[in-house]
């Protein structure tokens, strides 16, 4: 834990709980870290709902929990399940509700069970999809994402020597018999390594190191030629990119691109180079997209701004809560009286949108924000049109005088322009 560092004075950490032996240790190894440090931990258990058991399960783990004097939220994955990719889908939604929680109770850092065999397990997929050096480093056991540091303590130690612990202890766990399906190619994978545990992989921690020492000269240079802005854009200066390594500029490319378009996976391949050389160049003209972005030529810069089309998502506001947009804002809504029957829209402003609020309020025009990047701004709707807009600080007279109190929007992509640098365990 020292390692994975550093933490507020008495912390409060949360632990992601499955049932399993490896969870079910962690939450005791960090429950006694924190207590030693004067803090206490929260276990979180998801409960899926994929199989009828579930919810007695999570029930089994709450009294276990509590018999240790260790305090546990069951927190339900609700709504309709996929038919099929059932566990990255389960995967995602856990992720989202644990980081959920955490945000919303003010925790830092989220534990996560991931150990040394889940490595292996992971750099074997990596290794038969042909990754490159960066998925062959495998998981790091720092991961920082909006306003939560998501950590793996275990990666250094095999699964046997948690079930090792809990046995001694006279700890029960639950078994996933989705462990053991092999229609998953996770379960292919743990089986030939639990066969032949002898298996060569790759070098991880050469990799790992290799991957670190990528990701920091990356950072160096997104220091010195990136400015980021609130309202979600970005200006590049490419003076400092002409003068670096290619491998660091493309990584850097990629970073920039992941932030402002509020991608999941960096683009790569063709349309990576053709951009980086556009770019190198001096081609741009007038402009290209990639990831959900688009780079501008602009008074000897680069102005980098999400391109409005991709801004798809409409997410209903029913009530007042904290709700993240395209995968780069956090917006909260807040009340202070009735909440209309009709639910709130959050989109993208768009043009229209534009054209509407500065009809009402031509001081927007004025405001540091450039054209390009106004459409692509979070903006609340109802029926009549824009209610609100927070970066433009506009609000439409005369509606709801006091059924929304604030509309706020934050800038966090789902990965920041440069995390801590890929953690080697």
């Amino acid at each position: 834990m020292a390692r994975l560092g550093p933490f507020e004075r008495r912390p409060h950490i949360a632990v992601g709980v499955s049932g399993g032996a490896d969870s079910l240790a962690l939450a005791i190894l960090a429950d006694r870290w924190a207590r030693d440090q004067g803090g206490c931990v929260t276990a979180l258990v998801v409960d899926h709902g994929l199989r009828a058991e579930s919810a007695a399960e999570a029930a089994t783990v709450r009294s276990w929990l509590a018999d240790r004097g260790i305090a546990c939220r069951v927190l339900r994955w609700d709504g309709p399940k996929p038919v099929s990719g059932i566990q990255a889908a389960a995967r995602e939604a856990r992720h989202r509700i644990l980081s959920t929680w955490c945000r919303d109770a003010g925790v830092l850092h989220l534990l996560l069970a991931h150990h040394l065999d889940d490595q292996r397990e992971t750099v074997l997929l990596r290794l038969e999809r042909k990754s490159g050096p960066d998925g062959l480093a495998g998981m790091s056991a720092v991961v920082e994402r909006e306003g939560l540091r998501i950590l793996r303590p275990m990666l250094g130690f095999p699964s046997a020597r948690l079930r090792a612990m809990l046995r001694a202890m006279g700890q029960p766990w639950i078994e996933d018999p989705s462990n053991v399906n092999p229609a998953f190619a996770r379960t292919r994978v743990r089986e030939r390594l639990r066969q032949a545990p002898d298996t060569p992989v790759v070098d991880i921690g050469k990799y790992g190191a290799e991957r670190r020492r990528a990701e920091a000269a990356a950072a160096e240079l997104l220091a010195a030629s990136v400015a980021i802005y609130p309202e979600g854009w970005a200006t590049l200066d490419l003076s400092p990119w002409r003068r670096g390594a290619p491998d660091t500029v493309r990584r850097a490319l990629a970073r920039l691109t992941l932030a402002i378009g509020g991608g999941t996976y960096a683009p790569r391949g063709k349309r990576l180079e053709g951009l980086l050389s556009a770019l190198l160049e001096g081609t741009l003209d007038g402009g290209r997209t990639l990831g959900g972005c688009r780079f501008i030529p602009r008074r000897g810069r680069v102005l980098v701004v999400r391109e409005p089309a991709a801004a798809k998502e409409r997410l209903s506001v029913a009530g007042p809560g904290r709700f993240l947009w395209d995968g780069r804002f956090s917006v909260r809504v807040e009340e202070a009286g009735p909440w209309p029957t009709e639910p709130f829209v959050l989109a993208r402003l768009g043009s229209d949108g534009w054209r509407a609020v500065a009809a009402e309020m031509p001081a927007a025009r004025d405001m540091p924000i450039p054209a390009a990047a106004r459409p692509s701004l979070p903006a609340l709707f109802d029926l009549e049109g824009v209610l609100a807009v927070p970066h433009l600080t506009y609000r439409r007279r005369g509606v709801y005088p006091v059924s929304v109190m604030c509309v706020s929007a934050t800038f966090c992509p789902r990965h920041a322009l440069a995390g801590p640098g890929f953690a080697v365990v």
